[in-house]
């Protein structure tokens, strides 16, 4: 059935509360408060409109469309298992974990149903863990399942799309993800990450098989400038070239001059405008079709702000003086 104009709505969110309930382990960075943060976001008179609908739980078939089944029953097995499993030395798997993965993943899914259904033209996935380390056969780096990875393969299978844009821009280099698509030139994935540091990949001179990988590595201290300029002259301009008909975004807040896990100096300003960059590439080439998803961002009240500023880039809203009390959960 086709969506009447009642039922599109220009920014969507997917979430679920089970995804607070996946705990690595005492203090570790990635933590519950995590998703809360996030959702505080929405606190903003401008966002408190935004329709929040339950992410649905992906399936096992839905996760080997990005990773082996070896591995999708390695971390299966450990999920069910009921004690703490740890599957490298910064990713564990506890009580709770897999429900929160397979609804992380289930939210790219519903994310790119959603817009290529006509329901909406933006998603913004609240979810954890973030999956962008996670490559097809290894769990790394807080990540179990690669959210993003799946919603592209979705996307491509399920709908038939040709091109597919994925824009990570963590503070730390998206490996899993150019790992899965390396060989795929369906999918151009770009990456602003620092560098050197985790997860040590990354270099510019990694372009893939089919030129479909654009890396801009940044040194620590990179502030706004520098980021906006590595964006304009190298990013983005390969993003519109390629034309593609959906862009999925890894949107990792770690760069976040607060955030304790990395040394970018950037602001939720910054945010706000890459966002507004990416919404206007969507518009051109992709009918405005863009999904994001959190990655990273570990300081709780800047998540909160750089969430807050995305949404509102999303929703083609500036940046308001309300921003930050509204969506400030308190320092983390």
């Amino acid at each position: 059935m086709t969506p009447t104009a009642a039922d599109r709505h220009d920014l969507l969110v997917f979430t679920h509360p089970a995804c607070a309930d996946h705990d690595p382990s005492p203090g570790h960075p990635e933590q519950p408060a995590r998703l809360a943060a996030a959702m505080a976001a929405f606190k903003h008179p401008a966002l408190v409109t935004c329709p929040v609908e339950m992410a649905p739980l992906a399936s096992r078939e839905q996760l080997c469309l990005a990773h082996d089944p070896d591995h999708v029953e390695r971390v299966w097995h450990a999920g069910e298992s009921g004690r703490r499993v740890q599957l490298d030395p910064d990713t564990a798997v506890a009580s709770g974990s897999l429900t929160a993965a397979r609804h992380a993943a289930g939210a790219v899914i519903a994310g790119v149903d959603a817009v290529l259904g006509g329901r909406t033209r933006q998603v913004f996935c609240a979810v954890r863990p973030p999956g962008h380390h996670a490559s097809a056969a290894q769990a790394m780096g807080f990540c179990q399942f690669n959210s993003i990875a799946i919603g592209a393969r979705h996307a491509i299978h399920s709908h038939g799309l040709k091109r597919v844009a994925i824009v990570d821009f963590d503070v730390h280099h998206g490996n899993g993800s150019q790992a899965i698509f390396w060989r795929d030139p369906a999918v151009l994935v770009v990456s602003s990450h620092q560098w050197p540091l985790y997860p040590g990949s990354g270099r510019a001179d990694e372009t893939g098989s089919h030129d479909n990988i654009v890396n801009l590595t940044l040194p620590a201290g990179t502030g706004s400038a520098a980021f906006r300029q590595a964006w304009q002259q190298q990013a983005l301009p390969r993003i519109d070239a390629f034309a593609p008909e959906l862009i999925l975004v890894s949107a990792g807040f770690d760069g976040h001059a607060d955030d304790p896990l990395a040394s970018f100096e950037l602001s939720e300003d910054d945010y706000h405008w890459l966002t507004g960059e990416l919404n206007a590439l969507a518009a051109r080439h992709a009918g405005g079709r863009l999904v994001s998803a959190l990655e990273g961002g570990y300081h709780l009240a800047a998540l909160s702000a750089c969430v807050q500023a995305h949404a509102l880039a999303l929703r083609g809203l500036p940046l308001s003086p309300m921003q930050l009390q509204a969506g400030d959960p308190g320092r983390g």
